[in-house]
Parts: structure tokens; sequence; C-alpha cells
């Protein structure tokens, strides 16, 4: 994998590039679909190319090792092979599903043992499996497994869970470094830092990560509960310290403000299941604010869903149409909902690449994030 940094902004940390893996190229600043269970859900592979033009989606390691398991997609040849995406794919290492599952899993120095949310059968993550596993599923970027504490965390336990994840990540770094790939392509290996939302902690880990020399590094336990500012903080500490050649990828976050924020602040990546679970409940992200489509007040509305929008969704169907969907019950709505959604997050990092090559994105960037969190 390569990764070079091509434009960068005079008035902040942010800047434009390219990451080039064997499954084609990815301009950034990116916002990666969530394909948990190798799916967007609700969107077509068609749509999220032709239509939105995604250039690389998100799997998950904990939901794909459950279902359909790893034997599944070794037999059909890996991940891109079974589900016909023949672009780059990140997996993420499932630890943040296990931190979400408190009441079915235990962590050990070995890992975690934790019971399927499915079945409530009885599994083990190591550091070393959760490699083999992405191994086995085939994505060009893999995430290092470590344990995601709550935004409330003691310094303690913060401290203490820290250290923990660090052995983690020498173990599983170890363990990808001395296996290759399944399917004649070349992966990459991102470390997470942590640290909660303690500096120094942050900090600490940031200086060990970029040490390592991976590929990539992800900023991971943020927007687990913490305020916003906090986060920002968090990453202004962090990104100092990770290096000027890598990409950057901040984990789960977040709203259309957040993502421009943490690109003011550095950052090159961004996942979350905002566009689509949001999407999902009728809520629309568009250039002048967030709307409710389930709202009475779109019941006449027959202008079209967003005028400026980058989805043919958008000028194609009227807000009293999808609201209709909405009231009705009908599955269209949603789909209309969260591909609308998904090529606006993907049009808004575009247009963040473009001002930081112009050389305004800072101005442009204030003047955005008002329009961005007002409710229309």
């Amino acid at each position: 994998m390569k990764f070079a940094v091509l434009h960068k902004d005079k008035e902040s940390k942010a800047r434009a590039g390219k990451l080039v893996t064997d499954h084609g190229e990815v301009d950034t600043p990116v916002f990666m679909p969530v394909g948990t269970l190798a799916t967007v859900r609700g969107v077509l592979h068609r749509d999220l190319v032709e239509d939105i033009k995604a250039q690389i989606i998100l799997g998950n390691t904990y939901h794909l090792y459950l279902r359909p398991g790893t034997e599944v997609i070794e037999e059909a040849g890996g991940f891109h092979k079974f589900c016909s995406w023949d672009k780059p794919v990140l997996t993420d290492s499932g630890g943040f599903q296990v931190f979400s599952l408190a009441s079915k899993r235990k962590l050990t120095e070995e890992g975690y043992s934790f019971r399927s949310h499915i079945d409530g059968s009885k599994h083990f993550f190591s550091p070393e499996k959760v490699v083999d596993i992405q191994r086995i599923i085939g994505a060009d970027v893999i995430m290092a497994l470590d344990e995601c504490t709550p935004g409330d965390a003691t310094y303690a336990y913060a401290e203490k869970s820290l250290g923990l994840t660090q052995r983690w990540l020498e173990r599983g770094l170890e363990r990808f470094r001395s296996t290759e790939g399944m399917y004649g392509y070349n992966q990459a290996f991102f470390p997470i830092v942590q640290g909660c939302v303690y500096a120094d902690l942050r900090r600490k880990a940031a200086e060990h990560v970029a040490a390592l020399e991976a590929q990539g590094y992800a900023i991971g336990g943020l927007s687990v509960g913490e305020p916003t500012e906090v986060m920002y903080e968090m990453i202004e500490e962090v990104v100092p310290f990770l290096p000027e050649d890598k990409p950057r990828y901040l984990m789960g976050v977040g709203t259309p403000a957040n993502i421009l924020e943490a690109i003011a602040r550095g950052v090159d990546m961004f996942d979350c299941v905002m566009p689509t679970r949001n999407g999902r409940n009728g809520m629309l992200f568009t250039g002048e604010g967030i709307l409710n489509i389930k709202n009475k007040k779109w019941e006449r509305d027959y202008s079209f869903i967003d005028p400026m929008g980058a989805s043919f969704v958008d000028k194609t169907y009227t807000k009293a149409y999808l609201r209709h969907l909405f009231a009705a019950g009908e599955m269209l709505g949603p789909i209309i909902a969260s591909l609308h959604n998904l090529a606006f997050y993907l049009q808004l990092v575009k247009e963040a690449a473009l001002h930081i090559e112009q050389g305004d994105f800072l101005s442009w960037k204030n003047k955005k994030v008002k329009q961005l969190e007002q409710r229309i």
C-alpha cells in the first residue's frame, strides 16, 4: 500500500492525498460506507460505485466471523469475490463490537472470550487470531485488536487498558509480519491509538504506534460518550505524533460537522453507520441542515429531496413522496434516504479536498459547519 499527501492547507492541518491499494486508488480525505456484513445495508453495489462514487467500504471482523463464517468466505475466495466488490476494503478488528457486549464478554491478557449475540455460542479473539481472520476475509487494510474504553473510564482503568492494547498490538503485528495474504494481493496493517480522554495516555499511545513503522494509523475509542470538544482535543494531541507520510484513520466518527473538524486537525479516513442508520429512521443530512422527513411539514412539499444533492435520488423523488414511503412503511423509503445520506457524506469530503487544494479550506469549513448543524 502506498500513500502520498498531495495538498496541504496553510491555515490548518487539513491535507488531501491518495491511497493506493492492489484493488484501486482512494482519494483522501475519504468517507468509507459501512458494510458490516459484506453489504452496505439496503444499497446495491452498482449504486455505491456508479451513483455515489464510493471508493472503499468497511467490513467487520466480528460480524463476518460469526456470519457467514470464515470457511464460507475462504471458499468464496475472500470478501471481494464473496460479495462481488472489486474495490478496496477495510475491516475493523471487532474490538469495538466485543466492547459493546460488556455483559457477554471476558477480558484477559490473552484476549477476549465472548458469547455470540446471535445464538449465545462461546468464542475467543486473541490478537493473533484476529489477524488470521482478517487474512481469510482478505481486506486491503486490517486493524489491530484493541480494547475500546468507555468515554467515562477512570484514569487508572484507561492506563491499564492502554498497556493491554499495546501488548496486543505488538503480538498482532508480529503475526501479521510473519504471515502472508491468501489471495495474491497485499494487505496493510493499522495499529490503533487508544488512551480514552487523557492527553498524556493518548500521546504515549501515539508515540508507541508511530515507532512501529506501520502502513497507516487509526485513532480509536472516541465518540463513545465523551463531549465533542474533548474528542477534538484528543485528535489534536495524537496527530502531531503520527507520521506525515502515512494515512490517519478516525474510527467510527461521525456527524458531517465532526468529519470536517477532524479533517481540519489532520485526519484522512472516516467511517460511521450514521448515514445509513439515521437514513433508515428518516433523518436526512443536507447542505442546508438536518431534516426529519417524517415530519408532517413535508407532506405536501413537492420539491426535490435535495436539488444540490449528489445522488440521482435527490433530483428524482420529492420530499412529499419520500415522506409518504416512510409513513406507509415501504422499504424504498429507507433505501432512498440511505443513498442520499451516503452521497452527501462522500460529496462533503470531496468538497473538502477541493478547498484544501484551492487554499481556502478553513474559511469554507467554518461556514459549512454552521450550516450543517441547523435543523430545517
